[in-house]
């Protein structure tokens, strides 16, 4: 697991109480199976979404076993969508391991991702869940999956602007912190006002930790990240940053490198410098930092308790990501 929660030891122990509720509710006699969702699980990554689940429910009534599941829940979903996703962008790594499709093949990486969307149904009719919140996870699931689907359809589109771009994230990567912090306030029985408070900390969050995430393709490398730099161009996936310099490149030196018939590494290269020429970086950065400022400025809303001081230390800490 990632050291971002190793200054809460509370949160650590929870979290790795959820990976083990993942791994038993993916046990099976196929021990084949187990031995490929297995290093994904235990990669984890940071465990945000489970994490702010956890942190929301502490407002409210917290009954550490049902929030633990619908934790699991959450995190077992985001799972599902990138195993998807590595599949479509053909991506060799994920979490710095070898991702399901290189190593086993995309027909097979197919199969554990719907697994993984089945067990989840499974899951969430252990415990007596509000039908409001299974309503809102089903809500943000085909929300997710429409994104995913506006967005495969814009690819190379040269007609991509910064409205379409915040719609896609705001469906595909926004709306699950959303969801995460809605959740588990609603079952924590948070009032309404409380509930709706935390939903629109959680959107912030994901809006600002996308752009960012975005910015990362045009200033880390694979070392760094875990993951192939720039895919998304490659794959013809136009983000924040190149819209903006787009938008800036009134001598369309960008649009000329994109209407070539491949994008090789030189004019990847090319186009980088051309981003950072045009301001593309800057330009989405200040985007990131306004929905940064605004998840801090909810987040001081909140009534004071160990949960918003956490919440008030990682923010900053996961949006001013330079890695």
């Amino acid at each position: 697991m990632s050291t971002f929660w190793k200054e809460y030891p509370e949160i650590t122990e929870e979290l790795t109480d959820i990976k083990k509720i993942i791994k038993e509710s993916i046990k099976s006699r196929e021990k084949y199976l187990e031995e490929s969702i297995y290093p994904m699980v235990d990669a984890g990554g940071k465990m945000l979404r489970p994490a702010f689940l956890l942190l929301s429910g502490k407002f409210g009534d917290y009954d550490s076993k049902k929030m633990h599941n619908l934790a699991a829940v959450i995190e077992m979903l985001h799972i599902a969508t990138l195993i998807h996703d590595d599949i479509i962008d053909d991506s060799k790594l994920r979490r710095g391991v070898d991702t399901i499709q290189s190593k086993y093949g995309k027909e097979y990486a197919v199969y554990i991702g719907d697994f993984l969307f089945c067990q989840c149904i499974t899951m969430l009719s252990k415990y007596d869940y509000t039908t409001e919140n299974l309503r809102e996870i089903s809500k943000t699931i085909s929300r997710i999956c429409m994104s995913e689907i506006s967005q495969y359809h814009l690819r190379y589109a040269k007609n991509m602007n910064i409205r379409k771009y915040i719609r896609i994230i705001s469906g595909k990567t926004a709306a699950l912190f959303a969801i995460c912090f809605y959740a588990g306030a609603r079952e924590a029985n948070c009032n309404e006002a409380m509930q709706k408070l935390l939903g629109k900390i959680g959107y912030h969050i994901g809006m600002a930790f996308q752009i960012i995430d975005d910015l990362l393709d045009y200033r880390g490398d694979t070392r760094v990240l875990g993951k192939n730099a720039l895919k998304d161009l490659k794959r013809g996936y136009y983000t924040l940053p190149l819209i903006y310099a787009l938008k800036n490149d009134k001598e369309k030196e960008i649009l000329k490198l994109l209407n070539r018939p491949s994008l090789v590494d030189n004019y990847v290269d090319e186009i980088i410098r051309l981003v950072k020429k045009y301001e593309g970086i800057e330009r989405a950065e200040k985007v990131a930092d306004r929905y940064t400022e605004k998840a801090i400025y909810y987040t001081e809303k909140l009534p004071d308790c160990n949960s918003k001081k956490i919440l008030r230390e990682v923010i900053p800490k996961l949006l001013k990501r330079s890695y």
